[in-house]
């Protein structure tokens, strides 16, 4: 035993050694790194050797090693910082989490305590608290509480219950149980629709409106159930689907945009969980009601760009932008109560093709500016001039169904399409644009085009103006987004170019949105 002792003692002795070795050496090493004495010594006794060059050499040497010192003592305590800085996070980012962890601890004990609170309120009412009812049979079912304690069976995924979530959606199903719809005007063409429309603004409602921009607004309702209506102030912009409600005997319902609009239920309402009711709007209602007549609706945004339109209607705007229109749903609730409205499919609401959805829009100082996405999903048309009275007969309104005016729609498609020659023409320009400016036409906008122009050139229009209005609204209107400032001699050169393709004075709205455009930039 006593020679283990004496080996192993040696043993960890030599090993130590080798530990404290490897200590001195690095303590000899950094004496001798900062033997400031040793260098003096040193350097005078080199020293008396110099020439002029060698002096200065030296200054450089010792410059660029007390440099180099320095730029070492500041890494490390860069690392050194960084390394305090990264432990103080791993600090603060552990209390969090115990923070966290405390607090879901005591959400945990409150939901608990909720609990318990509401069985006891339903043992007070007499309502057993498993969760399910005892039915006559013997056998149970799942219940929900309802209000006033009343007990919601569950059946089939449907919540049955006495109470009312939707009042005013309600009323339309009642309404429309005894609906006799009127007598509809379908021998009426679509020239003769725009020309007894304006003569009845003009007779009956003091408006006047050119031929033009009646024919722009049909047409636009052709290609898209999105129109935009802009301009200056006192043009006309809210009274033009004001009075074509008044026209068509429907009136029209007037949503008036708020700054505080931030999301959707602003627009079609959203549902209390506490007073168990879904507040309901008009335009809500309007969309509901639509499902039911062959009426053509109209939902007005007044002053739509006071808010983001992009915030509050962007789930409308997705909606309209699917091709299947089956697939047009509006979610309302998550789930089914049995007093729903009729035409609420699963809590879902289906948007009827008969709905026109008109904004109007200022650009002014209070106002945003309008995206490409809302552009390109709508149809925009200028109101920049106001109307010169005119003299009309007395023109009564008209009732006119959906269906007859879809019908319209449909055979101005088919009757007068975009010729093969302008066609052409457009898509060689498109070639020109993407090339000299580097933007594109984009298959949206030459579909929307397809459907505007036919029903344009039905109304009475030209089908060049009608492309003229769709180029100069749609597609020139990007450009506002490109540096024109270096662009001044390309936008020259498009203007040559629409003359020299389409005719002198033949493409008016596009030539002058492109001087404009020169002047502005």
């Amino acid at each position: 035993m006593n020679g283990f002792l004496r080996w192993f003692f040696v043993f960890i002795s030599e090993m130590l050694k080798g530990f404290a070795t490897i200590f001195k050496g690095i303590g000899h090493g950094i004496v001798q790194i900062f033997n400031i004495k040793n260098y003096i010594d040193i350097f005078k006794s080199y020293s008396t050797d110099f020439t002029a060059l060698s002096w200065i050499l030296a200054v450089l040497s010792l410059i660029l090693v007390v440099a180099v010192y320095l730029l070492l003592a500041f890494i490390i305590i860069l690392a050194v910082r960084k390394y305090v800085r990264f432990r103080h996070s791993i600090v603060s980012n552990e209390d969090l989490l115990e923070e966290i962890s405390d607090l879901q601890r005591q959400v945990l004990k409150m939901t608990k305590e909720k609990d318990e609170i509401m069985a006891m309120k339903v043992a007070q009412m007499g309502l057993p608290v498993s969760g399910s009812l005892s039915l006559a049979d013997g056998s149970t079912v799942p219940y929900e509480g309802g209000e006033g304690g009343e007990a919601t069976v569950v059946e089939e995924g449907v919540i049955q219950t006495a109470d009312r979530r939707f009042s005013r959606l309600l009323e339309v199903d009642a309404f429309y149980r005894n609906y006799t719809p009127p007598e509809y005007d379908n021998e009426i063409t679509l020239e003769e629709f725009c020309d007894r429309y304006r003569n009845f603004a003009c007779s009956r409602m003091n408006l006047y409106y050119e031929k033009k921009t009646i024919r722009l607004f049909v047409a636009g309702m052709a290609s898209t159930k999105l129109i935009i209506l802009q301009g200056i102030s006192g043009t006309g912009k809210t009274s033009l689907p004001y009075s074509f409600g008044k026209f068509l005997q429907n009136d029209t319902t007037i949503a008036s945009v708020q700054p505080s609009w931030r999301d959707r239920t602003e627009l079609f309402g959203y549902f209390n969980e506490f007073t168990k009711n879904f507040n309901e709007t008009e335009v809500l209602k309007r969309i509901y009601s639509s499902g039911y007549n062959n009426d053509v609706n109209f939902i007005l945004l007044d002053e739509m760009n006071i808010a983001r339109i992009e915030y509050y209607f962007a789930e409308m705007l997705s909606i309209l932008e699917m091709p299947n229109a089956d697939e047009w749903e509006l979610d309302l609730v998550p789930n089914v109560w049995s007093t729903d409205p009729v035409k609420l499919d699963r809590g879902k609401l289906i948007i009827p093709q008969n709905v026109w959805y008109i904004g109007t829009a200022n650009n002014d100082d209070s106002t945003y500016a309008i995206s490409d996405k809302v552009y390109d999903r709508a149809q925009p048309i200028n109101l920049d001039a106001k109307g010169i009275a005119f003299d009309a007969p007395d023109t009564p309104p008209i009732n006119i169904g959906f269906d007859h005016l879809d019908k319209l729609f449909k055979e101005a498609f088919e009757k007068y399409p975009i010729s093969q020659e302008n066609l052409k023409k457009i898509q060689q320009m498109d070639l020109w644009v993407i090339e000299k400016l580097r933007v594109a036409f984009g298959n949206r906008i030459l579909k929307q085009m397809g459907l505007f122009v036919p029903v344009y050139v039905a109304c009475g229009g030209d089908e060049l103006d009608g492309i003229d209005y769709v180029l100069a609204t749609k597609i020139f209107r990007k450009f506002e987004s490109l540096n024109l400032a270096m662009l001044r001699d390309e936008l020259r050169e498009l203007v040559v170019y629409i003359n020299k393709t389409f005719g002198k004075n033949k493409m008016n709205e596009s030539v002058a949105y492109l001087e404009r455009l020169q002047k502005l930039f």
